[in-house]
C-alpha cells in the first residue's frame, strides 16, 4: 500500500473538530483506494491555546521541521499533504508536497500577514472550494489546484435524520471561542431573543475555560468536544443552523447542516458561495438576528432541497471520487 504523510499540528489531531474529522475521513477513504495515510505532527512547540509567542502558528512551525522530517523519513514517505502553511518548505526536501489549507491568508483572519510569505512558495494545492482555487491563482499565481470537498458522513446523516425530533425554536451554532468566529454575536442574539433555545458547540475542551469570561444567557446551552454521532443527533434537533464567522476555508458544519435538512443562515462573504441551496440565506451583522428569526418562523420544519443539494455536492462519496482522480495523477 502506498504511503502518504498528512502533516498537521498536534492540536489539530487531538481536538474534535474540522481538521481531525477531515484527517480521519481522508484516512478511511484513502485506505479504500489503496493508500495509507500516516499522521505526522510536531511533538514540541505546540500550545493548548492560540497565539502564544513562539507556538502554534507559522513561525513556531519552522522550528519543528527536524521532528517532522524525522517522522517522514522513518516511514519511507515521499508524498506529503500538509495543512499548515508553515510547512511549505517541505518541498525543499520532498518534491511531492501538496498544500491542503485549513487556513488562508485572508484579511478577515488574525495573523494573515504572517501566512503570506509561506504561500509565495506554494506550487500545488488541493482545496475545498472553487473560491479558494480562484484566490490561490489571483493572489499567489498558483494554477495547479484541485477542488475536492471534505465529504460529510452519509451514514450519520441518514441514521440521525428525523424531522419529528426537530425543536421549532432551536438554533445551533458550531465554532470556537475566537474573535473570527463571533461567539459574542450568538450570545447577544440569545440575550435579545429569550424565547429561542440556542446551542453553542465547541470543538475542544479548552473552550470550557475560555467561555467562562462571558455572561451566558439562560437560554444558551454550551457543549464541548462532541463526537460526530452527538453532533449529528444535535444537528437533527435544531431547526436553524447559523454561522457568523468572518471567513472559512470550507465550513464543514455548514455542509453537515445542509445534509440534515437544516434552514441555514450564513455570512455573505464569497468564501461561502458553495453553501447555496433553496433554504440557505446570506446576511451580515446588520440583519443576522432578523434572518435567524425569519428562519425559525419558517413553515418548513426541514429543507428537502438543502438535503438533496448536500448529498449531491458534498458527500463522502464525492470526496472519494475526487481523491481517486487526484491519487491517480499524483502518485503514478
Amino acid at each position: 500500500m502506498t504511503k502518504v504523510g498528512l502533516v498537521m499540528r498536534k492540536i489539530q489531531f487531538t481536538e474534535a473538530q474540522g481538521p481531525r474529522v477531515f484527517a480521519d475521513r481522508l484516512q478511511q477513504i484513502s485506505r479504500e483506494l489503496g493508500v495509507e495515510i500516516v499522521f505526522i505532527s510536531p511533538e514540541r512547540h505546540v500550545s493548548g491555546y492560540d497565539w502564544l509567542p513562539g507556538y502554534e502558528h507559522e513561525k513556531g512551525d519552522l522550528v519543528n521541521y527536524d521532528i517532522v522530517l524525522d517522522q517522514i523519513y522513518k516511514e519511507n514517505i515521499d508524498h506529503v499533504i500538509y495543512t499548515v502553511s508553515g510547512f511549505t518548505y517541505l518541498k525543499m526536501f520532498l518534491k511531492n508536497s501538496v498544500l491542503f489549507p485549513h487556513s488562508f491568508p485572508d484579511p478577515a483572519l488574525t495573523g494573515y500577514e504572517m501566512m503570506k510569505p509561506f504561500y509565495q512558495m506554494v506550487d500545488k494545492a488541493v482545496v475545498q472550494t472553487e473560491f479558494l482555487k480562484r484566490e490561490l491563482n489571483r493572489n499567489f499565481g498558483v494554477t495547479d489546484v484541485r477542488v475536492i470537498p471534505i465529504g460529510f458522513n452519509e451514514g450519520l446523516a441518514e441514521r440521525h435524520f428525523d424531522p419529528a425530533r426537530v425543536v421549532e425554536n432551536r438554533v445551533l451554532w458550531i465554532g470556537r471561542d475566537e474573535e473570527n468566529r463571533r461567539p459574542d454575536l450568538v450570545l447577544e442574539y440569545a440575550r435579545q431573543n429569550p424565547d429561542k433555545e440556542v446551542f453553542m458547540v465547541f470543538g475542544g475542551k479548552r473552550y470550557e475555560e475560555s467561555m467562562k469570561k462571558y455572561d451566558i444567557p439562560h437560554n444558551v446551552q454550551l457543549k464541548f468536544a462532541l463526537t460526530q454521532d452527538e453532533i449529528f443527533a444535535l444537528m437533527n434537533s435544531a431547526k436553524v443552523y447559523w454561522s457568523c464567522s468572518k471567513f472559512d476555508t470550507y465550513g464543514m458544519p455548514l455542509t453537515e447542516a445542509l445534509a440534515m435538512g437544516k434552514i441555514v443562515v450564513k455570512p455573505e462573504h464569497p468564501c461561502y458561495d458553495h453553501i447555496s441551496s433553496r433554504h440557505s440565506f446570506s446576511g451580515n451583522e446588520r440583519n443576522w438576528f432578523e434572518l435567524v428569526n425569519m428562519a425559525v418562523a419558517s413553515p418548513h420544519r426541514v429543507s428537502a432541497e438543502n438535503r438533496d443539494y448536500a448529498f449531491e455536492m458534498f458527500s463522502s462519496h464525492v470526496m472519494k471520487q475526487g481523491y481517486r482522480a487526484f491519487y491517480e495523477d499524483w502518485l503514478r
